[in-house]
């Protein structure tokens, strides 16, 4: 029998499958520190839950409009207006079950066979697999560290093809923590209004911004970037909801949202009734618990680069956003731990978790192979005893 080929290409979610091994191995009872994971370590607030609870009993729990009930649209509009500056219709809005499928139905929306989407490389790893799913090219550009992986004018025009379909940029991004400024993306919309491409732009760590640095979103830009920009975002990160499986996308060009919500008619049909009633409350009501997470990434974030950088032959840089921190090994590479080579972050990762009981994520994942990606959504207890984990390992390669 022949398979579809777009889907045999597809390679796991990394991520996922590291925290579904960590899992296993406390389930076996083996002391495992876990820095893999890329959700909030905090339960969701109490007046979401109780908005939730408050759903089921009026009797909330049946289908709604396939693309989102209105009364989160509105919640939508005006989180864009008050947050972002972005004023936003309600036919310009998408509820999907996450920010994954909101770049799924997106990338089925725009995506035809040969058409090329230009990334930045650290990127999530589920954004080239979507794209080649739905027939595109991702064009990865490597960005370098001392650029703190930004992607710059130059790279992006080279990148350029008559092929290109759209750029697609994450800020605060996942893996490293960038946060781009206001005039690095008037660059990104400048370059995408003389190509006339799209601009997808992942906000989804939009919160999640430390010290002086301040989010932008590039729809914010002009009045161009908006009708060119799709914005992807979601409740995930922001208020502790992984589990609740809510995301949306804003676009200023309401056809694309059109499109997007036919897709998502015809596989998912509406995102949980319950969870969007939840969403409502999570926008509209009291936002002290997100200032409150924030406060506690920070101190994590803080001892996290500080101690890596006191360990010989690693370092990182100090992430501006989201809650992880890219950790430099390529001091590392071409030496060995207990007669093991390592030659890229796959063998630095499984010697670790072999050795130490540390689980990271590795750098090729993310299309780098000298960087492991470790999150410090976990407490400050567990990020202490795993760094001293991973110096221990790191003093042993020789």
């Amino acid at each position: 029998m022949i398979f579809s080929k777009n889907s045999e290409n597809i390679s796991p979610s990394v991520t996922l499958s590291i925290t579904a091994r960590v899992a296993q191995m406390k389930k076996e009872g083996i002391d495992v520190i876990g820095f893999g994971v890329g959700e909030p370590d905090f339960n969701t607030p109490e007046n979401i839950q109780d908005a939730a609870i408050n759903a089921m009993k009026k009797g909330f729990t049946k289908y709604t409009s396939a693309s989102g009930i209105i009364e989160l649209k509105e919640a939508l509009v005006n989180k864009f207006k008050r947050d972002n500056n972005l004023n936003y219709s309600v036919s310009q809005i998408i509820v999907s079950t996450g920010g994954k499928q909101c770049l799924s139905n997106l990338f089925q929306a725009v995506l035809n066979e040969g058409d090329e989407v230009i990334l930045a490389s650290p990127y999530w790893v589920t954004y080239p697999e979507l794209i080649k799913l739905y027939n595109g090219n991702p064009i990865i550009v490597e960005t370098d560290e001392k650029d703190a992986f930004k992607l710059t004018l130059k790279q992006l025009e080279k990148a350029y093809t008559d092929k290109t379909k759209a750029v697609l940029l994450n800020s605060p991004n996942n893996p490293t923590g960038t946060v781009y400024n206001r005039q690095e993306l008037e660059q990104i919309a400048d370059f995408a209004k003389k190509h006339n491409i799209l601009i997808i732009s992942d906000e989804m760590y939009e919160k999640l911004i430390y010290g002086d640095s301040k989010h932008i979103s590039i729809a914010s830009i002009s009045e161009d970037a908006f009708n060119r920009t799709v914005v992807i975002n979601g409740m995930s990160k922001t208020y502790a909801m992984t589990g609740w499986r809510i995301g949306y996308a804003a676009s200023g060009n309401d056809y694309i949202i059109k499109l997007m919500s036919n897709i998502q008619s015809h596989t998912t049909s509406n995102p949980n009734s319950i969870a969007q009633y939840a969403s409502v409350e999570a926008l509209n009501g009291d936002q002290s618990s997100v200032e409150l997470m924030k406060e506690q990434f920070k101190i994590r974030r803080d001892y996290m680069v500080e101690k890596i950088n006191s360990i010989e032959n690693i370092s990182c840089l100090k992430p501006e956003g989201a809650f992880y921190v890219m950790l430099n090994i390529s001091k590392l590479m071409g030496k060995k731990i207990d007669g093991t080579l390592i030659n890229n972050s796959l063998d630095f990762t499984e010697k670790l978790l072999d050795k130490n009981k540390v689980a990271v994520v590795p750098g090729d994942a993310f299309g780098v192979s000298k960087y492991v990606r470790l999150s410090y959504a976990t407490s400050l207890e567990n990020i202490k005893e795993g760094l001293q984990r991973i110096e221990d390992f790191v003093s042993q390669i020789k």
